[in-house]
């Protein structure tokens, strides 16, 4: 799940209005190439450059089809996919956040890909992505990168506290900080307040924010509680640093992570580069990578985050046909494998792990966690239930609202969202 990249709303909106072109035959000639709009919501910095040149290669491969590759800040991509969508001017393809698809297909936005071009390739995508990009039986997308949250730890400075493999579970956790603030005087484990990275909490308990096979909201459940309870646990106690309730505590806390002034947090392959690029990892095996810590189940769970390449709907069927192409060629198992190598993103697809992809630490860490991974419900608004929860789980950690107001009030908020769910 990728945050938010700091963009010029303004530039941002001059750029989408000129290059939206989805379903007009304005920017291509009956004997000409069909020019096809792809909206790309990846980090400009870290993995765009990737994708121009894949882009360039297809080009190269399809002279009838000229791209127009549009980076798209991804905080923004979502409501400006509705908007235009909505009018009829969205992109051809989109780089579309896996939480998206129910709501956009839903909408009739996305094009079923069943039995297109770009789904030639099925078989070879792991099962349960394939399942996360569908909705009321069609597929709406292509996986084209998958993730999911781990411990991701110091190991030097987990040996010079004498800790010899990570935690399994959370009081393991703490008691590892403790020892980690005893012996390299630094903490050992800093958590985020946001409800993604909260997620985790509530599979280990076997829960969710809501049951959605039963229609039922169950956030402040016993379950719910139980799980928020040992979230909150973790930001007071020697060698757990204090909630950071700030807008820029996620930078924060990598900051502090990749620079070794904190020994371990929960994070997600979207940072792998980032990682190496910190003093703490200049030397890459100096990173571990474990499965997030169990609840009280037993059992560890981790959202399934990524992103699926979707064909806008609104598309007449010539833009379609080139956009298909692209979807196709994007997913395959050479341009995953070139994606992974050079943006250390996990692929979808097994053919695409080959031996030196899973040379880098990074994603060979990640590719083993991802069996606790759980996919999301097939529910429109899933995506959205997490906003009343960013509401109140700073509130909640920062010591202005009780667990049980906090909970409360996100049980009424999410009531809205979803209102024909029982509490």
């Amino acid at each position: 799940m990728r945050r938010g990249i700091a963009a010029s709303a303004l530039v941002a909106s001059l750029a989408l209005a000129a290059t939206a072109c989805g379903g007009s035959d304005s920017d291509s000639k009956s004997d000409g190439p069909v020019t096809i709009t792809w909206w790309d919501t990846s980090n400009a910095t870290n993995e765009a450059p990737t994708y121009k040149a894949l882009v360039a290669q297809f080009e190269a491969a399809n002279k009838n089809i000229k791209v127009k590759y549009v980076n798209v800040p991804f905080d923004q991509a979502q409501n400006k996919f509705d908007t235009a969508a909505g009018s009829k001017g969205a992109p051809d393809v989109l780089r579309s956040e896996v939480g998206w698809t129910p709501a956009f297909a839903k909408k009739s936005y996305f094009l079923p890909l069943d039995g297109t071009d770009a789904l030639t390739d099925q078989a070879k995508f792991q099962p349960n992505l394939i399942k996360q990009a569908q909705y009321e039986g069609k597929t709406y997308g292509v996986p084209f990168v998958t993730d999911t949250l781990a411990l991701v730890y110091n190991k030097a400075l987990f040996k010079k506290a004498g800790i010899t493999e990570a935690p399994k579970t959370w009081d393991e956790l703490k008691a590892d900080a403790a020892k980690v603030k005893a012996k390299a005087g630094v903490d050992g484990y800093w958590g985020s307040t946001q409800a993604y990275y909260a997620q985790t909490f509530l599979y280990g308990e076997g829960t969710d924010t809501v049951d959605a096979a039963a229609k039922k909201i169950t956030v402040d459940s016993a379950a719910a509680k139980k799980a928020y309870g040992t979230w909150l646990s973790t930001f007071s106690g020697k060698g757990l640093h204090k909630a950071d309730t700030t807008a820029d505590a996620y930078a924060h806390i990598q900051d502090a992570f990749v620079n070794g002034k904190v020994a371990a947090i929960i994070q997600g392959p979207w940072e792998i580069t980032n990682f190496y690029k910190g003093s703490a990892f200049t030397d890459k095996s100096n990173l571990g990578i474990a499965t997030v810590p169990a609840g009280s189940t037993g059992k560890a769970g981790a959202p399934t985050g990524g992103h699926n390449l979707s064909v806008y709907a609104g598309s007449d069927k010539a833009h379609q046909a080139a956009a298909l192409k692209l979807v196709q060629f994007m997913t395959s198992a050479k341009s995953q494998e070139t994606i992974a190598l050079k943006n250390s993103t996990l692929p979808t697809r097994s053919d695409a792990y080959t031996a030196q992809v899973k040379a880098d630490p990074g994603i060979a860490g990640y590719q083993g966690v991802l069996a606790a991974a759980q996919p999301r419900p097939a529910l429109p608004e899933y995506s959205s239930l997490w906003g009343p929860l960013d509401t109140e789980l700073p509130k909640i950690a920062g010591g202005k609202e009780s667990l049980d107001k906090g909970l409360s009030n996100a049980e009424v908020a999410i009531t809205k969202l979803v209102p024909d769910f029982s509490k």
